[in-house]
């Protein structure tokens, strides 16, 4: 299915701004690490509801210009209302039947979806490269493809001589990599086995009856729906305080209690249940696996947020965790 994309708008940086950047990276750093997805957007705090059409226009036209995901900050309510999302989605909509000139390569373009459902991509120069003569579109919903030939791809009937072929399969997001790893706990208990049911784990770090383990940006934590950088090192330093911790008191085992896994997910679930992204299929829910659980994976409490608990967890002795 079509997703939106927003033009990356890059430019060549002046030779002074890249300067002023790079001596400036460890204050840009802690600032990101403050935002709640670890990116330092120009966030809006009015709501699409609450402005005028002509307001709207203006500032999704400006975010436009500028590029990038930020777009989906244009107001404070285009991922947690609907009607609001709409606005957001239909401006995205409306840019690409005015850049795509083919009304029916357009339609099979268009997104009817809730924008941010599927990951927000960022492109440059994606919908002018249909208006080339050398481009054709296939909706291999309609036209499915039959099979791969010598030449190419063979679909509803027709050969489509391709050069190269891209092969975007097989994308099991954020368990899928674990999982395959054939991890076992206590006992012997398989990894796929304690997550039949979804991923459980407690702080988005570690698992219930799987002890000295650690898992680094996966579900149950900001991950995805974060900036990874700041996330990653956040999850790195906090794993190696644990270490350095376990070692000076001489603990030799280290795993979350149940409970404490429980709360957790619990938490994670409610937090998830205000955002629409929730609410659709993607992968963040793994609604692109069949058979796969459905469970929102990501945690959208913020980045801050995600961060204090996880330090408040290790203040306390590493409470949640069982030591041995």
């Amino acid at each position: 299915t079509p997703n939106y994309t927003i033009p990356a708008q890059n430019r060549p940086l002046d030779p002074k701004e890249y300067e002023e950047i790079k001596a400036r990276y460890g204050e840009l750093r802690a600032e990101a690490k403050k935002q709640p997805n670890g990116l330092i957007y120009d966030r809006s705090s009015r709501s699409a509801l609450e402005t005028s059409e002509e307001e709207r226009r203006a500032e999704f036209e400006r975010r436009w210009a500028i590029g990038g995901t930020n777009f989906i900050a244009s107001f404070n309510d285009v991922m947690m209302n609907t009607e609001a999302n709409e606005m957001a989605a239909e401006f995205v909509r409306g840019k690409i039947r005015e850049i795509v000139k083919d009304p029916k390569t357009a339609e099979i373009l268009t997104p009817h979806n809730i924008i941010g459902c599927k990951r927000l991509c960022v492109d440059t120069d994606y919908w002018t490269t249909y208006n080339r003569d050398n481009v054709d579109l296939v909706d291999v919903s309609k036209e499915p493809v039959e099979r791969i030939v010598p030449e190419g791809v063979k679909a509803h009937g027709k050969v489509f001589e391709f050069d190269a072929l891209v092969l975007a399969t097989g994308f099991d997001a954020m368990t899928g990599t674990l999982l395959r790893m054939n991890i076992r706990g206590r006992d012997g208990l398989p990894l796929k086995d304690k997550w039949a049911e979804g991923p459980r784990n407690y702080l988005g770090l570690a698992v219930a009856g799987f002890p000295n383990m650690f898992t680094v940006t996966g579900p149950g934590s900001p991950s995805v729906l974060a900036n990874m950088i700041p996330a990653i090192e956040q999850h790195v330093d906090w794993i190696a305080d644990c270490l350095a911790y376990l070692t000076e008191k001489g603990v030799g085992e280290i795993e979350p209690v149940e409970e404490a896994e429980s709360e957790w997910m619990e938490h994670v679930r409610v937090v998830g249940e205000a955002s629409l992204r929730s609410h659709c299929d993607s992968w963040y829910v793994g609604a692109n696996v069949p058979g796969k659980p459905r469970i929102f994976m990501p945690y959208i409490g913020s980045v801050p947020e995600y961060a204090r608990r996880c330090n408040e967890a290790a203040r306390k002795g590493y409470e949640g965790f069982r030591l041995a």
